[in-house]
């Protein structure tokens, strides 16, 4: 081979070699710039919960990059009405199943009533029918306790549980039903963790533990507007498909936000509060936090720039 035909060849593999570096550059570039966004994230929840007086858990999922953030995510916290979605669950899957429909209908009885009824405690004088699909709604958007307990009653408290161990959530249990201080006061609570309720809901919007149709179904519920901190967080015009719950000393919310790029999870847990208000007060700016970053990852190119549409 000649000299020039040599050297000629040298300078394709060359400049190859050059495009190849100036690619993976950029690359590395982009990695380190949004790496510094994450760790200014991670810090600002960590001062969050070292500020907040109590204890708090944490899960975050990127389900575009598998990116996670955790904060005592295998710690077990009394769920509170946050349980009702994997309740939700069982009655979406119990209807694929062919044992209930959703459209059949429930009798309120007055002995079916507790605490925490909101609208069901009111109704029903001197009777009231209602429809599984219309319990589900009260549930999971007024968190109407009695509603709650007619589904749980309809669909067996035995059968959530299987469907939650049947999915490896072993940490997750509905143990009582709503508003039942005796079992609460034996030790039976309603639990997870962060990192359960985290995979429930990656397992739901990612695999095949419900049909497409009842999928949707079960996100449209939980995405009606309701009052949560999560919700609460973003501005209006974003999904959020949540459920929040309250208890003595105890605040969480667990959600997925519906962004294109980045649609993301966040499971807030907080127990041992001394102020209530402010372990709800935490669970907000913690999601306004992971709004921010996942919404300028979502509308910035590799390099930080936001083309806005003004």
């Amino acid at each position: 081979m000649s000299g020039f035909l040599k050297a000629k060849q040298f300078g394709y593999i060359l400049t190859a070699w050059l495009l190849l570096m100036s690619v993976q550059t950029a690359y590395l570039q982009a990695e380190t710039k949004t790496a510094v966004l994450e760790k200014k994230l991670i810090s600002e929840i960590k001062s969050l919960s070292d500020q907040l007086d109590g204890v708090l858990g944490l899960a975050i999922k990127d389900l575009s990059t598998g990116r996670t953030i955790f904060i005592n995510e295998n710690e077990i916290f009394p769920q509170a009405s946050s349980i009702k979605m994997t309740i939700l669950l069982e009655v979406l899957k119990q209807a694929e199943e062919g044992k209930l429909k959703l459209d059949e209908f429930i009798n309120l009885t007055p002995e079916a009533k507790v605490g925490g009824g909101l609208i069901l405690s009111y109704l029903g004088y001197p009777a009231l029918k209602i429809s599984i699909r219309d319990l589900c709604v009260l549930m999971v958007v007024l968190s109407d306790n009695t509603a709650t307990n007619l589904l749980i009653d309809r669909v067996g408290l035995k059968n959530i549980n299987d469907r939650l161990q049947g999915l490896g959530l072993n940490q997750t249990k509905l143990q009582r039903k709503m508003m039942d201080v005796k079992a609460a006061g034996e030790g039976r609570e309603n639990l997870s963790t962060p990192l359960e309720m985290m995979s429930l809901l990656e397992k739901i919007y990612k695999g095949p533990v419900l049909s497409p149709g009842s999928r949707q179904e079960f996100f449209n519920i939980l995405s009606l507007p309701k009052d949560s901190p999560l919700q609460q967080a973003v501005p209006e015009g974003v999904v959020v498909a949540d459920k929040p719950g309250e208890l003595e000393a105890v605040r969480c919310n667990s959600g997925l936000v519906f962004l294109k790029k980045h649609p993301y999870i966040i499971c807030v847990m907080t127990t041992y509060l001394k102020n209530e208000a402010e372990g709800q007060a935490t669970i907000k700016k913690i999601g306004q936090a992971a709004f921010s970053y996942f919404d300028r990852l979502e509308r910035s190119s590799d390099y930080g720039r936001i083309v806005s549409e003004k």
